[in-house]
């Protein structure tokens, strides 16, 4: 089987970038390298006289021409706000180029690397970082992004996977039992909590942070959607209860400095796990005709692999029906 993908040489993706390059007198130099991605292709590319740039060649009909405007547009508006965003490229106004059926942005380099969040003062900068975002984030139109709620990101996928059999026969009594019984958890945690779906980055992780000399800087704004705020927080926190009660007072310390730190929306965390638990399986199984994922995730769709499933949502089920994180 083909994939759109396929038809994205090398030689596809330079002549691409020298076509859009050309009003600018600048060339690509022929050096190219493939960069960590999966959703999308992402490429460092040379150029002749002028430092390397990164090339985001987007999913074929994942989006609309108007949700990339929207994405983009967001980057936009936080760079302006001097946040530390890398933000695609302007050429004469346009941030979106076309190229024999593809869809690609061009950014600018940015040096750093990823890692967790250790210090507490790191924690503290995050939490003026998001806060600040937010506020970017209130005066842009997000209509055409994505809503994560437990119909979209829960319900939805989980038909998925069981309307189209990639659960193996003997565990579907099991899958089907406790996904029903946890996301029936969530969303009466959801209908509890009624949260307000704000525009946020979406897939705030360590991946998609760099830190150059001890700042943070944001990528990939790729997964922004309209959720609650907490999103864009819980992802950050990790091991124990007591070292994510740390985490957490730090980050709403800086986030209040400019915003109401979302406080009430900390009930919502672990619905919100468990609803990026199933979408994450429903997201491999989806593109698992990329042949990029078989080759990444070998581990994927096995017996195994299911079973693990089953015990983590139940393990979330656990984690539902617990107090929530609090700040003191």
């Amino acid at each position: 089987m083909t994939h759109a993908y396929d038809q994205l040489t090398p030689d596809t993706v330079l002549n691409a970038i020298d076509d859009v390059m050309a009003a600018s007198g600048q060339m690509t130099s022929g050096h190219l390298l493939a960069l960590n991605s999966y959703e999308n292709r992402v490429y460092q590319v040379g150029m002749e006289d002028s430092a390397p740039l990164v090339a985001k060649f987007y999913r074929p009909d994942r989006w609309s021409d108007q949700a990339i405007y929207q994405e983009h547009d967001f980057c936009l508006a936080a760079k302006e706000d001097e946040l530390p965003v890398i933000a695609p490229i302007q050429l004469d106004g346009e941030t979106l180029f076309h190229y024999q059926g593809f869809r690609f942005a061009l950014y600018p380099r940015q040096g750093g690397q990823s890692e967790l969040i250790e210090r507490s003062e790191d924690f503290e900068q995050m939490g003026r970082l998001l806060a600040r975002l937010h506020q970017t984030a209130n005066a842009c139109e997000a209509h055409l992004r994505p809503e994560m709620t437990p119909a979209t990101f829960a319900v939805a996928n989980r038909t998925f996977l069981l309307e189209n059999h990639w659960i193996p026969d003997s565990l579907i009594p099991a899958y089907e039992s406790v996904s029903r019984d946890v996301i029936e958890q969530v969303e009466h945690v959801w209908r509890t909590h009624q949260p307000s779906l704000k525009l946020v980055h979406g897939d705030l992780h360590s991946g998609n942070l760099i830190w150059y000399q001890q700042q943070p800087i944001m990528l990939d704004l790729d997964d922004c959607a309209r959720a609650p705020r907490i999103q864009d927080i819980w992802m950050m926190l990790h091991g124990e209860r007591d070292q994510m009660q740390s985490q957490l007072a730090d980050v709403a310390k800086g986030y209040e400095m400019f915003l109401p730190f979302p406080s009430h929306e900390l009930p919502l965390i672990e619905a919100l796990r468990t609803m990026r638990l199933i979408n994450y399986s429903a997201w491999l199984a989806k593109r698992w005709e990329d042949p990029a994922f078989p080759m990444a995730f070998p581990w994927f769709n096995t017996e195994r692999y299911w079973s693990e499933q089953i015990l983590t949502l139940r393990e979330q089920m656990s984690a539902l029906q617990e107090p929530s994180l609090v700040l003191y």
